[in-house]
């Protein structure tokens, strides 16, 4: 289904086949990754992504460009912040109860995910600009990935999971976990429950369904999908399970759409798809003496699944069976380097998706860690 076109980075949203529109949203950065979608309370749609010279290098920063309908093109593309001493990460947008806009995001020590903490930034425009930046969690090594829910209770939900190292190991995702971060006052103060059984389940990506919440999981070991389940509005939650999907060590993402199905963008892959394996993520980083081996652990988290190719999925019974697969995106997702300057990287990963009132599919992703890829899907998809 993929166009094997890369020349279209002015943001406009061409046709390329029936039901099928594609656009590179504009960035100058050598590296661009990680993007969410979000709807801003003026209706329009936006995106944020982080974007440098390399992940975890000090230079990473976040960015943002919103959607303007009328010219079909992402406009208005710009840095939202500069820390230099920082790289920050995995943005994502939440319309507050007060009528506000957050934008949170990671902020770590150069090439050291142990050392993360999640930063908030508000706007009080609907999300044209934001305020200075605070810390909301400052427990080091919290990550996020996914969007904060809201509840049918009012409640709000934040998916993070927690690096995790012993003194002297350099982080490498073999000990991460998940939690979940609860509100009951509109994100006045919050509380964290922990995710029981969740090593190497990371990028929890909680659904509301009628009776009952569903979470499902990135694998640090490569192997599959994970499922939990919570019938408490997210007070207690099932050890995720494998499901007979595979995971790569890569984001996945997950909605409800208006006709009640589950729709997935994942990468189709594990680690048996894998010719060789990185020591870690940050590997190409010059930050020091190389990861300390952990030989205490019983796995080891596995860098360097291809990350390819980009697949659409969907569920009709809340997680539980996968059907109608389609491939979005074809490639060799070469990912044994993070290297955007000389083009080394061809991954195709991290999905955001979101659907439109009247049905259409929008779906933002990595393209080979260079650009942000946004994908308008309109046909049928049953």
């Amino acid at each position: 289904m993929a166009s094997e076109s890369t020349s279209m980075k002015d943001g406009i949203l061409r046709e390329i086949s029936p039901g099928r529109k594609e656009a590179f949203i504009p960035c100058s950065a050598p590296q661009s990754h990680a993007a969410n979608l979000h709807v801003l309370p003026d209706g329009r749609l936006t995106c944020v992504w982080f974007a440098g010279t390399m992940e975890g290098m000090p230079d990473i920063s976040i960015h943002q460009a919103i959607f303007d309908e009328t010219s079909s093109s992402w406009v208005d593309s710009k840095q939202l912040y500069d820390n230099p001493g920082r790289s920050e990460q995995n943005p994502l947008l939440f319309n507050a109860p007060d009528g506000n806009v957050w934008l949170l995001y990671t902020s770590q020590d150069y090439g050291n995910q142990d050392t993360s903490v999640v930063r908030r930034r508000i706007s009080t425009d609907g999300g044209i600009s934001f305020g200075d930046p605070h810390t909301l969690i400052d427990k080091p090594g919290t990550f996020i990935r996914q969007a904060i829910v809201t509840l049918s209770s009012g409640e709000l939900l934040l998916p993070v999971f927690n690096c995790h190292i012993n003194p002297g190991e350099r982080w490498t995702g073999s000990r991460d976990t998940s939690a979940v971060y609860r509100s009951a006052d509109g994100g006045e103060s919050w509380s964290m429950v922990e995710i029981p059984d969740s090593l190497g389940c990371v990028h929890m990506n909680i659904i509301e369904l009628d009776n009952s919440l569903v979470a499902l999981f990135r694998s640090r070991w490569a192997d599959a999908i994970y499922l939990s389940r919570s019938y408490d509005d997210g007070k207690t939650w099932q050890g995720p399970k494998a499901t007979s999907l595979p995971n790569n060590n890569s984001s996945i993402q997950a909605i409800k759409l208006n006709d009640g199905r589950l729709a997935m963008v994942y990468n189709h892959s594990n680690f048996k798809d894998a010719s060789s394996r990185r020591e870690s993520l940050y590997d190409d980083l010059d930050n020091g003496s190389p990861a300390k081996t952990v030989s205490n652990l019983e796995r080891q988290a596995f860098w360097g699944t291809p990350r390819a190719p980009l697949s659409l999925i969907f569920s009709k019974d809340g997680g539980e069976t996968w059907v109608d697969r389609k491939d979005l995106e074809l490639g060799d997702g070469y990912c044994l380097t993070n290297n955007s300057v000389e083009g080394l990287n061809r991954e195709l990963s991290y999905p955001s998706i979101f659907e439109t009132r009247t049905g259409t599919l929008d779906i933002a992703f990595t393209y080979h860690r260079q650009m942000i890829k946004h994908l308008r899907l309109s046909q049928q998809l049953e």
